[in-house]
């Protein structure tokens, strides 16, 4: 038999997607097998860019690097990530999952082996860029081990639970990276993570997934579209990740690589749309059906970016420690833990709009509890709140998923455009919320820092003594008292900025509130929409029929 002729399968074996293995029947015990390595190799495909993420400022020290070239480090991972399954889905399809397995676990730990020779900045972006190619084929195949762990009615559960895991990455990053810090500096989160590699890559060769079908799918064209859409996204999230660092206005590559990205996109999806066999079904991508969905999947993520930019850069802005924080990072991770259980329990073909909108719901009051931080707010006043916004960012995850590939089943086909779209919507969604929520900061932390400073005079008996007891702390070295009188100054204008980060980041908590209100009632009419049109198209049983 040719290898791209499909197999004859029992009907509980047939793969339910080109590319995706057969579903044989398993004992228990090789159930949990599956189980184990879908979550290990899940979380240290996720693990890739959460290690980096979490300690941007400790390996800025190591590398001797400004912030906006420590900027490049994650952005080089997004750039070079985000666009993979346009060929990962195909190579699937064609090569066979045994190979997608074997070749891309041996070059993920082949790239974290070379992060151990990283001695400056440059090769250091060279090997992030690297690790995002090889790291994306990790969660689909997380996905896969999860999904040979359940039986077939139970399959959705699976597919919440492979898709979730590896959100759990980031907060798990925070939880222990310092401590691997201490054992060789940088050096020792790669270490963990070429370790994590090196058991992937011992389990998934001692327990294979079941094969599926192979498919003649690659053309040369592909490689080509691949080309200028992967350089026009790339473009476009290094205009996302570094805009606000860089600044929009003020950095000439900004709009060069902003024009640039949406002519490379345009063009790309302009040959798609033209072809008689795309690897991108632009005409459906284009539907209303898959449009609001994308809409909805980037808004949520960038909601999500009150966790990560916001709250933690706020009580980092206060100057709490790791040791002070880790109990939030504890929190964190139990709230994304409990979304994941709690959607695999309760998803619902039928009703998949409506965790979307409790999602919201729960981050939309998280974000409004945040918004009323003081500076005397610490860790302990974000538990709540953020264990809200960690169950929210887990819980819309499976049901948002589910709605993408009910469209799939009906026609394989539009597998890697909904794949592609997925992907690119998540990581979009992600530095699209960073990037407006940073901007957002640092807009009214300058507004909120005029009107301070504008009511702030020596003339006022209160601002003179505020003046007088900052420089009095300086009594016992200081003897100057001109110079103390400056200290007092400055301890004030510290202070004062202080103050006007605290206002701005509560304005940042109010802005992802709103986002995500409006987003809750425009999902939660679209429901109440579909349900009604449903029920009209419904015909109506004569009195008199019979079952």
């Amino acid at each position: 038999m040719d290898k791209y002729t499909p197999r004859t399968w029992q009907p509980h074996e047939r793969p339910s997607l080109p590319g995706s293995p057969s579903t044989p029947l398993h004992p228990t015990h090789k159930r949990w097998l599956y189980a184990l390595v879908g979550v290990l190799v899940a979380i240290t495909g996720g693990l890739g860019n959460a290690l980096v993420i979490a300690n941007l400022q400790y390996l800025q020290g190591a590398l001797g690097a400004t912030t906006a070239e420590m900027a490049w480090l994650p952005a080089a991972y997004v750039m070079t990530n985000v666009c993979m399954n346009l060929l990962l889905v195909k190579f699937r399809q064609q090569f066979g999952l045994r190979a997608f397995t074997e070749v891309f676990l041996v070059l993920y730990a082949l790239v974290t082996f070379g992060h151990l020779f990283v001695n400056d900045l440059n090769s250091a972006i060279a090997v992030r860029a690297a690790h995002g190619m090889v790291g994306a084929a990790l969660s689909s195949l997380g996905l896969y081990y999860m999904i040979q762990a359940f039986p077939a009615k139970w399959r959705l559960k699976a597919l919440v639970l492979g898709l979730g895991t590896a959100q759990l990455a980031l907060p798990l990053a925070r939880l222990f990276s310092e401590d691997l810090l201490q054992i060789a500096e940088w050096r020792g989160l790669y270490l963990f993570e070429l370790g994590m590699a090196l058991i992937c890559l011992g389990c998934v060769f001692l327990l294979k997934l079941p094969p599926g079908d192979r498919f003649k799918t690659f053309e040369k064209l592909d490689f080509l579209t691949f080309a200028i859409l992967a350089t026009g996204v790339a473009l476009l999230c290094a205009v996302l990740s570094l805009g606000r660092i860089d600044w929009w206005l003020e950095a000439p590559w900004i709009g060069v690589a902003s024009a640039c990205s949406l002519v490379l996109i345009m063009a790309g999806l302009a040959i798609e749309h033209n072809r008689a066999n795309p690897m991108l079904m632009t005409r459906w991508l284009g539907s209303g059906t898959m449009i609001r969905l994308a809409l909805a999947v980037i808004l949520i993520r960038m909601v999500l970016s009150e966790q990560s930019t916001g709250a933690v850069g706020f009580m980092q802005m206060l100057n709490m420690s790791y040791q002070q924080m880790h109990t939030l990072y504890v929190v964190m991770l139990a709230g994304a833990i409990a979304g994941l259980v709690v959607s695999a329990l309760t998803i619902n073909p039928a009703h998949l709009l409506m965790p979307l909108v409790i999602s919201l719901a729960l981050m939309a009051t998280g974000s409004v509890m945040d918004s009323f931080s003081s500076n005397l707010t610490r860790p302990q006043n974000l538990y709540i709140s953020q264990f809200l916004l960690g169950f929210g960012g887990t819980f819309f995850l499976g049901p948002t998923m589910v709605l993408g590939t009910k469209n799939v089943l009906t026609n394989p086909r539009n597998l890697v455009s909904f794949s592609v779209m997925f992907g690119i919507c998540q990581n979009l969604g992600g530095l699209i919320g960073a990037a407006l929520l940073g901007t957002f900061q640092i807009v009214r932390e300058k507004f909120h820092s005029s009107m301070i400073v504008e009511h702030l005079t020596l003339l006022d008996p209160r601002v003179a003594a505020r003046v007088q007891s900052g420089g009095s702390a300086y009594g016992g070295i200081i003897a100057d008292p001109e110079l103390r009188n400056l200290m007092g100054i400055r301890s004030l204008a510290t202070a004062a900025t202080r103050e006007a980060n605290v206002m701005a980041y509560n304005d940042v908590f109010m802005l992802i509130a709103i986002i995500a209100i409006l987003t809750m009632i425009w999902i939660f009419i679209r429901s109440l929409w579909l349900m009604s049109t449903t029920k009209a198209a419904t015909p109506v049983q004569p009195s008199g029929a019979t079952s």
